[in-house]
């Protein structure tokens, strides 16, 4: 073409036209100010500008985008089969079975509690004097290691005392960790909850016991369990419906927690894990208060400590004041969008968790000690200014 707007020369041409040099000979610098010279302004703006905020912006919240398009690459799990559950004061437990669909036995089953144990102390005793007039044994393992590999203190054996209701009842068990550096958390955790699987053999757990499997902060409520001993012909993995809180009970998220789980023992074949066992879950079966502790040194440990501790991406999170503020604000620790499976959900729950006003069908025990356990209770968002989680 002659209108000249059009040239058939590669790149290496231009440059010699435009340098006066042959490009075999000229240096490599020399190649590059010959390139950069037929760009115009845009193109600049392009390279130095946009560019380079949008590789940032990948960098500082590219996990926010990688969860917001998750409806994209990931569909969400089989649905359970939910059971309606019924409950009131002043009711039968024949009656209560018969609602559900269930028979009642001549005698209740033995029910046993394990959990593995980090370092939360409050929710353990909230959770055991709600449990206690249900539960035949609790089983406790406790490690000298986090699931990331730290070594932490044996903050259980050094609190026992304080336990002391449940000593009659207490199978407790300690466990050295393995300390590998780099391994992924989830192998510890697992490598823990077999030596659990161990120790409730020692707790003299038999066929056709109950097994309640769930972490300390998954709270399942007391006449759940009371109706599931009781009651004939429950499935032999059934798995709880609870209401899902962070922080403290002051923010309710949903009720889509459903990790803790109720077995039927079956010796060698139950095997203690916290993933999903079975399809069929029962609604409104108790509370799961997610990062519920009464001290910032304690939200820093967690974070550290768990096995989702990558998403610690930047140091700045673990700042105490920062922590703080997330914790009245009812925003995220990892400033993560939330794990949903469809754009709707997301869009949804993006943004702080709405505050509750209402502390109705709690744990009785925390509302019989609300003054000791405020900072759990809505209006007290503030944590005490005491280190350290022993």
């Amino acid at each position: 073409m002659s209108d000249g707007y059009y040239s058939s020369k590669k790149t290496d041409d231009i440059c010699e036209d435009v340098c006066g040099q042959g490009s075999k000979a000229a240096a490599t610098i020399s190649r590059l100010k010959c390139v950069l010279q037929g760009f115009d302004l845009r193109t600049y703006l392009l390279l130095f500008i946009v560019m380079p905020f949008v590789i940032f912006a990948i960098y500082l919240h590219g996990q926010k985008f990688t969860y917001f398009f998750r409806p994209l690459w990931e569909s969400p799990p089989k649905p359970f089969q939910t059971i309606p559950h019924y409950y009131t004061e002043n009711i039968t437990m024949e009656s209560l079975c018969s609602l559900h669909g269930w028979g009642i036995r001549e005698s209740p089953r033995r029910v046993f509690d394990a959990v593995l144990f980090s370092n939360e102390k409050d929710l353990l005793t909230i959770r055991w004097k709600e449990l206690y007039p249900y539960v035949t044994q609790f089983v406790l393992l406790e490690s000298n290691s986090t699931f990331t590999g730290l070594p932490k203190p044996l903050v259980f054996k050094s609190n026992k005392d304080k336990f002391s209701f449940v000593e009659p009842r207490l199978t407790y068990g300690t466990i050295g960790g393995r300390f590998r550096k780099g391994e992924n958390p989830f192998v510890e955790e697992a490598y823990q909850r077999v030596a659990l699987d161990q120790l409730l053999r020692i707790a003299g757990i038999e066929e056709d016991d109950l097994l309640i499997m769930s972490d300390v902060d998954e709270i399942p409520s007391a006449h759940t369990i009371n109706l599931l001993r009781w009651c004939d012909d429950i499935p032999p993995v059934l798995h709880l419906q609870l209401k899902n809180y962070l922080y403290s009970f002051e923010y309710y998220v949903d009720s889509k927690s459903w990790r803790a789980s109720v077995h039927r023992y079956r010796p060698g074949k139950t095997r203690y894990a916290h993933y999903r066992q079975s399809n069929v879950v029962l609604s409104d079966s108790g509370w799961h208060c997610s990062f519920c502790f009464r001290y910032i040194s304690e939200f820093v440990f967690k974070m550290k400590a768990y096995s989702h501790s990558d998403r610690v991406r930047f140091s700045h999170y673990l700042n105490p004041r920062r922590i703080q503020d997330v914790i009245c604000k009812g925003t995220n620790l990892f400033d993560m969008l939330p794990e949903e499976y469809t754009f709707k959900e997301i869009i949804g729950k993006m943004g702080p968790v709405p505050r509750s006003f209402s502390a109705v069908h709690l744990p009785s025990y925390l509302l019989d000690n609300a003054e000791q356990y405020k900072y759990l209770l809505p209006g007290n968002c503030v944590r005490e200014k005491q280190t350290g989680f022993i």
